[in-house]
C-alpha cells in the first residue's frame, strides 16, 4: 500500500506519517514535505524519482504526470487497468494526503495583490484530489487534518478503509474543491481593471456547510435544514452550543438570530425578547436580571413563548426570574452552574451559549454578515449588510430645542432597537427600556399607533419617552400622534421633501428631534 502525501498545511503530518509508516504503508512526497518526513527519520520517495521528471516553473509542474494519476485513477477490479499499470511501470497509489495552497487566507489579507492570488492557486492539489476522489472504490482521499486520526485507526483495525468511509472521505474532497473553486471565482470576479475590488463579484458562489435537517420549515408541509457559512464570522449563532432542550426548529432559529444580533449591539448588560422576528422588549440593566425585568415589562403577553438573549453570564436570579415564564430559547454567553441546573428543571427550554465576537475593525471581526442575501423567485438580492453604527456625535439637532444629555442616550437606545424591528418601525423608550413597539405596519401612523396600544396594555406610560422612527416621517401627522402619546424627543433619518413641515410640526409641539442621515428599513 503506497500513499502519497504533498500538503501545504503540514499541521499533524508527522504524526500521521509515523502512523503510516508502522502500518508498513510506502511514503511518497514531494518537496517540503518530503523534507519534513526525512527529517522525522521517514523512507520517503520523492514525486520526481517515482514520475523520472523533476519539478519544474518553481514548482508549478511536479504532480501533473501519469505516474501520479495512473495510480489514483486506475480501477483495481479491471484487468486492462492493472495491465496497463504494469506495462508502463506505474505503482498503485491507495491514500492521498493533500490539503490546498492557501488561497482563501491568502486573499484575505489587507493588500493582496492579484499576483499574489494567482501564485496561491493550487493546480496539481486539486487535480489529484479529484483523481482519488474519483476512484474512491479503491482509493481513499484526505483533505483535511481532523480525518488523520480516524482513518489511521480504522487503517489499524481493520488493514483498510470501508466503502462507507472511502465514499464519505471522497464526498468530503469534491466538496473541498468546490469551496475552494468558489473562492477563487469569487476573489478573481471581484477584481477590476485597476485592481481595485467591488464589493459583489460578477459571479456569486454560496458555500454552505449543513449542520443539521431540521423537523420542518417555517411550517410543517415544508421541509427544511440548517446550514452555516464555510468560514462563520465568530461570534455568530451558527458557532453556538445547545446546552440542552429539544431540537431547535427553523422558526426558533430564524428568531434566535434576530435576538442574538440585536443583544450583542450593546456595550452594557442588555436583554432583548424577540417574537416573531421583532424585540417586544428590550432593556438595559445593571446586571442580566435588571435589564431582563425590565424587557419582560415592555411586553409580557408577547414576551410569552419568545425568544430571551442576553449579553452577559445568566446567573441563578435570573435563571429564576426567567423560569416563571414559557420561553422557547434563552441565550446568553455563559451560564453559572446553578443557573443551568435551575434550567434542567425544564428539559423542553432550549439553552444555547455563544461567545461574544472579540470585536475588530471588520464587519466578520464583529460576527457580522459583510453580505445580506434575499432569495427571490430564481435569483438572489445582494447587499452590505446594515452594519452602521451611530454616534451621538452623528446627530444634527434640527429643532430650536436641544435634547438633554439623558434624551440623546434614550434616543441612540431607541435607534438601535429601532434598526432591529421589522418595517415600518416605531418605538418608544425610556431610561434604557423599550416602553412601545410598533412593528411591520404598511403605515407608520399605524405602527405609532400600535406602540402606544402594546404600551398601555403593559400599563406603562409614554410620557417623557424618545421615539425612534425607522424612516423619516412624510408628513407631521406621525409626529403628532407620538407627540400626543407623551414622546418629548424624536429621532428619524430626515430626507423627506416635508422636512421643513415636520420641523416646524415639532417646533409647534416643544419637542426635541435629531435627524440620522441614515434609514434602516427591515424586511
Amino acid at each position: 500500500m503506497n500513499a502519497l502525501i504533498s500538503v501545504s498545511d503540514k499541521s499533524g503530518i508527522a504524526e500521521l506519517a509515523h502512523a503510516l509508516h508502522a502500518l508498513g504503508v510506502g511514503l511518497i512526497s514531494t518537496g517540503g514535505t518530503a523534507q519534513l518526513l526525512r527529517d522525522q527519520g521517514l523512507p520517503v520517495r520523492e514525486v520526481a524519482d517515482v514520475t523520472g521528471f523533476p519539478e519544474m516553473l518553481d514548482g508549478r509542474v511536479k504532480t501533473l504526470h501519469p505516474m501520479v494519476h495512473g495510480g489514483l485513477l486506475a480501477r483495481r477490479d479491471l484487468p486492462a487497468h492493472m495491465q496497463a499499470l504494469q506495462t508502463h511501470g506505474i505503482d498503485t497509489i491507495d491514500l492521498l494526503v493533500v490539503n490546498l495552497y492557501p488561497f482563501e487566507a491568502t486573499v484575505a489579507k489587507p493588500g493582496c495583490t492579484l499576483e499574489d492570488a494567482i501564485e496561491n492557486i493550487d493546480i496539481g492539489g486539486p487535480a489529484m484530489v479529484r483523481s482519488a476522489a474519483k476512484n474512491w472504490k479503491h482509493v481513499a482521499v484526505l483533505t483535511d487534518a481532523a480525518q488523520y486520526g480516524p482513518a489511521v485507526d480504522e487503517l489499524r483495525q481493520h488493514g483498510g478503509w470501508s466503502d462507507t468511509t472511502r465514499f464519505a472521505l471522497a464526498v468530503a474532497a469534491f466538496n473541498r474543491i468546490s469551496q475552494y473553486d468558489g473562492a477563487i471565482s469569487d476573489h478573481l470576479s471581484r477584481i477590476q481593471v485597476d485592481g481595485q475590488l467591488t464589493v459583489f463579484p460578477w459571479q456569486a458562489n454560496g458555500r454552505f456547510v449543513k449542520l443539521q435537517d431540521l423537523r420542518y420549515g417555517e411550517n410543517p408541509h415544508q421541509l427544511a435544514a440548517f446550514y452555516r457559512d464555510v468560514n462563520p464570522a465568530p461570534g455568530s449563532l451558527v458557532m453556538g452550543v445547545q446546552l440542552q432542550g429539544k431540537e431547535l426548529s427553523y422558526n426558533n432559529i430564524a428568531d434566535a438570530d434576530a435576538a442574538w444580533e440585536c443583544v450583542k449591539s450593546f456595550a452594557t448588560p442588555a436583554c432583548v425578547i424577540v417574537k416573531h422576528a421583532n424585540p417586544c422588549g428590550v432593556a438595559l440593566g445593571a446586571d442580566a436580571l435588571k435589564a431582563y425585568r425590565k424587557a419582560f415589562q415592555t411586553d409580557p403577553t408577547s414576551a410569552f413563548g419568545g425568544i430571551i438573549a442576553f449579553n452577559c453570564a445568566v446567573d441563578l436570579a435570573t435563571a429564576e426570574a426567567v423560569h416563571k415564564q414559557f420561553v422557547e430559547v434563552l441565550i446568553a454567553p455563559s451560564f453559572s452552574a446553578d443557573a443551568l441546573a435551575l434550567l434542567q428543571s425544564k428539559a423542553n427550554v432550549r439553552v444555547m451559549q455563544i461567545d461574544l465576537p472579540p470585536g475588530g475593525n471588520t464587519d466578520w471581526a464583529r460576527g457580522q454578515n459583510t453580505v445580506d442575501i434575499k432569495r427571490i423567485g430564481s435569483g438572489v438580492l445582494m447587499q452590505t449588510a446594515d452594519n452602521h453604527v451611530l454616534q451621538a456625535s452623528d446627530l444634527k439637532v434640527v429643532t430650536h430645542k436641544q435634547p438633554t444629555p439623558q434624551q440623546v442616550e434614550d434616543l441612540l437606545f431607541a435607534w438601535k432597537v429601532a434598526k432591529f424591528v421589522k418595517s415600518n418601525a416605531i418605538v418608544f423608550c425610556r431610561d434604557g427600556m423599550t416602553m412601545g413597539v410598533g412593528a411591520g405596519q404598511m403605515s407608520r401612523l399605524d405602527s405609532a399607533r400600535i406602540a402606544a396600544i402594546k404600551a398601555g396594555h403593559a400599563n406603562l406610560s409614554l410620557q417623557g419617552t424618545a421615539v425612534a422612527s425607522d424612516a423619516f416621517f412624510p408628513f407631521r401627522d406621525g409626529l403628532d400622534v407620538v407627540v400626543d402619546e407623551g414622546a418629548t424627543c424624536v429621532i428619524q433619518p430626515g430626507g423627506s421633501m416635508r422636512d421643513p413641515e415636520v420641523i416646524e410640526a415639532a417646533n409647534e409641539r416643544g419637542v426635541a428631534m435629531v435627524f440620522t442621515g441614515v434609514r434602516h428599513f427591515r424586511h
